[in-house]
């Protein structure tokens, strides 16, 4: 291969791309809060502006969350320079996250709810004695009362700058608008609130005109004063824009919600005395104690205590988690009536709580690939309604139409041409969408994740630990004539009670959930590939294949038909013949058993109209005795690990869009290869990093509830798509005087106004119907 040349330069030395090209290990992904952003046109510029940056190679700014996550290379670039670009591009780069700041950040943006509120009280305080001033005198069928002074033929110039007096405090409330919009247009990206400032700014102008035709003795003049247009505009956007803040925060409640749940202080055990510290201070190491009905504050290993805990923040589910010595606890689950101590393992931001939280928050920040041509639309959409509103009032002059005709017609055009509904239709469905899905447990890690979904027809599972629990249990006692059902099981029990081999291991669980005392071993064989021998309080226990029974002469042939076996085996169990004193006991059966969810959660599947196919490294009896069992379509038996994702992807070669379900490290391929893969909770952290969703409550019915919930987020998202383009398509004919050429009537800017404000505020109302989502049972 060539080396790269310079297009710039004139030598034709290649250019060194090494500090330029960085692989995924070498990149950083950082998020950054960014303030002052009003519509889909902030974002596009903010964008825009980070991207021309040398190192960043991936940038992304959501206005419904009001982040911007940035992909840069820390060998190429710093940090600080991406916050300069932001700040040059004109907005606010606020502290990066931490639990700190997520706190201020709240403060923040409760403090501009306030704010906005206090604006359009003081605004609307105004504009109403303004329009009812201004207009009162022209509603000829009520005679409103107007003070003499200010009588419009009378005392023309009075009538005039009383309305200056009371249009000064609503512009001051509204003085963000000029600030930001004619700083938007100065550096060439005008905005929403440059639509907004353009057009009460020629109101304001055109009426200070005519007041100046007043000074000069034309009284005539004091019919083209538009205070009034001015003021209540600014008066309904800051109305709308309080509406939208508070939708706003509505949608990010989940996130809110999960973070409300971590307690704030720990009770730490030092010398056997308590002492009681904040969270924050809490180290891995610490022991912790926890009372009854407290929160656990970090996650941890149990070492002292028993107790069940309430672990529904974390999967969703109901039912109280037992735990003892050994067993793992986490940050914000519920302790029941027990009093327990554990070790911290995990504080901070690695807690399973702060994954989650963070999981939630990077799916929301993300934009779903519907929402690029929202972006692109936005992003040349306010230039040219500038250019509409100038050339629709320019028309209308040409027309013959009065100045202030014309003028009207532009006021219309840059007001109700708001790209905010257009901006917020995609974030504020997604945000609303992963928060719903996190409530069910269901963590979906990115917006191209939730909007794919719902296009998977092809689901595979994998088989051990997705659609089976993951470990054998005994599921058949057949004892032969003479034997007990409890005896065949304490004996072969005891003789397991040694050995580590999984089998084994059900067998003495099973003999220790039914509280079977197990006898000592006083001898133990083990042979390889057969089973073992050993001698319990003088009795010879042979345990293990047909080859072991064979090899001492063990005659199986003594119950029923003797096919017991081959039928156990059929049906994807393990049988396991018990010798006792060279007589054969009966068998024991051991299989992975299906979770009891499974096949209701694959009817499920199949009621959708999706097809199921199971891949598995089994052997194909098992693995087809499973799938009749659940009701698989498709089985791929016999498949070695490093094999499953080119399964996956010879499906996809047929034209599927597939979902592959799995657990295990084995499964991180396949799960990286599909088009959606979708991790069990309960299963390795390799597979779960892998997986672009994580169902945390290890039941397979929330497949569905995924994909019904991706259904449900993209019509809301086609919906409000529908609505802001609809809006728009609709309105800025109707502004630039369609209907009036036609002998209709022309548009009021005020009207227009009222438009604008509740476009984006039906747009946030429809997005957070999501919220009352409920899964098809």
């Amino acid at each position: 291969m060539q080396p790269l040349l310079d297009p710039q330069s004139t030598s034709g030395k290649p250019v060194d791309l090494a500090p330029i090209i960085a692989t995924d290990s070498e990149l950083k992904q950082v998020a950054i809060p960014i303030g002052g952003m009003t519509c889909a046109a902030c974002s596009a510029r903010v964008e825009k502006q980070v991207s021309k940056l040398t190192g960043v190679s991936q940038s992304s700014v959501n206005i419904g969350t009001e982040k911007g996550v940035f992909t840069y290379n820390p060998a190429v670039i710093r940090l600080s320079q991406i916050k300069a670009a932001i700040k040059k591009a004109g907005y606010e780069p606020l502290e990066i996250e931490t639990a700190q700041a997520v706190d201020a950040d709240r403060e923040r943006k409760d403090k501009e709810i306030r704010s906005l509120w206090t604006k359009f009280i003081v605004s609307a305080t105004f504009s109403i004695p303004l329009l009812y001033l201004a207009m009162g005198s022209m509603l000829t069928w009520w005679q409103a009362p107007i003070p003499n002074f200010l009588e419009p033929m009378t005392f023309p110039l009075n009538f005039a700058l009383m309305q200056i007096l009371l249009l000064l405090p609503v512009v001051i409330a509204g003085k963000r608008f000029y600030s930001v919009g004619f700083k938007a247009i100065w550096q060439r990206s005008p905005n929403m609130d440059s639509l907004i400032a353009m057009g009460t700014s020629a109101a304001i102008l055109y009426s200070l005109f005519s007041i100046f035709q007043i000074t000069q003795g034309d009284f005539a003049a004091v019919e083209h004063l538009y205070f009034e247009t001015a003021g209540v505009i600014i008066t309904l956007i800051l109305l709308g824009k309080s509406l939208e803040a508070v939708s706003k925060g509505k949608t990010s409640e989940a996130i809110k919600k999960l973070m409300g749940l971590a307690p704030k202080t720990a009770r730490v055990v030092q010398d056997n005395k308590e002492l009681e510290i904040p969270v924050s201070e809490v180290e891995p190491g610490d022991i912790l104690r926890v009372k009854p009905g407290e929160k656990i504050p970090v996650d941890g290993e149990v070492v002292q205590g028993y107790t069940s805990i309430d672990e529904a923040m974390l999967t969703g589910e109901s039912m109280p988690v037992e735990k003892t010595i050994g067993d793992l606890v986490y940050t914000a689950s519920i302790n029941g009536n027990g009093m327990f101590e554990f070790k911290a393992t995990k504080v901070g931001n690695d807690t399973a709580l702060a994954q989650i939280i963070k999981l939630v928050e990077d799916a929301q920040s993300s934009k779903a690939p519907i929402a690029q041509m929202a972006d692109v639309i936005s992003g040349y959409f306010v230039p040219i309604v500038f250019g509409i509103a100038v050339l629709a009032a320019a028309a209308w002059l040409i027309a013959g139409q009065s100045v202030v005709f014309s003028l009207s017609i532009l006021i219309a055009v840059l007001v109700i041409a708001c790209p905010c509904a257009l901006g917020l239709a995609t974030p504020t469905a997604i945000m609303v969408g992963t928060g719903k899905g996190a409530e069910y447990g269901i963590l979906i890690k990115s917006g191209e994740a939730l909007e794919l979904a719902h296009k998977v027809n092809l689901i595979v599972f994998d088989k051990t630990g997705t659609i089976t629990e993951g470990k054998p249990a005994v599921t058949d006692i057949l004892p032969a004539p003479g034997f007990s059902c409890d005896e065949l099981l304490r004996l072969a029990a005891s003789a397991e009670k040694g050995s580590e081999h999984p089998l084994g291991a059900a067998i003495v669980r099973a003999a220790e959930e039914k509280a079977l005392e197990l006898a000592p071993i006083d001898a133990f064989k083990a042979i390889p590939g057969h089973g073992i021998i050993v001698t319990i309080q003088g009795r010879e226990i042979a345990l293990g294949n047909e080859r072991l029974m064979a090899d001492i002469g063990i005659d199986l042939n003594v119950i029923g038909d003797g096919k017991q076996a081959d039928r156990l085996a059929e049906s994807g169990k393990t049988p396991m013949a018990v010798a006792i004193d060279n007589q054969f006991a009966g068998y024991l059966a051991v299989a992975d058993q299906v979770k009891a969810t499974s096949a209701r959660a694959i009817e499920k599947l199949h009621l959708m109209g999706l097809k199921v196919a199971m891949i598995t490294g089994d052997n194909k009896k098992t693995a087809a005795a499973i799938a009749a069992q659940v009701g698989i379509d498709q089985v791929f038996a016999e498949v070695l690990p490093g094999d499953k994702a080119n399964e996956v992807k010879a499906m996809q070669a047929q034209g599927y869009v597939v979902a592959m379900v799995g657990d295990g490290i084995n499964d991180a391929p396949a799960l990286a290869q599909a088009d959606i893969g979708l991790a069990i909770g309960s299963g390795t952290d390799v597979a779960i990093a892998s997986a672009d969703i994580v169902l945390m409550r290890s039941d397979l019915r929330e497949v569905a509830t995924a994909l019904q919930l991706s259904s449900s987020t993209i019509r809301n998202i086609k919906q409000n798509l529908f609505w802001a383009f609809g809006y728009n398509v609709l309105g800025i004919p109707v502004a630039a005087g369609l209907l009036y050429a036609f002998g209709g009537p022309v548009l009021n800017p005020i009207i227009a106004a009222a438009a604008m404000s509740m476009s984006s505020v039906s747009v946030l109302t429809n997005a957070l119907r999501l919220k009352a989502f409920k899964p098809v049972r």
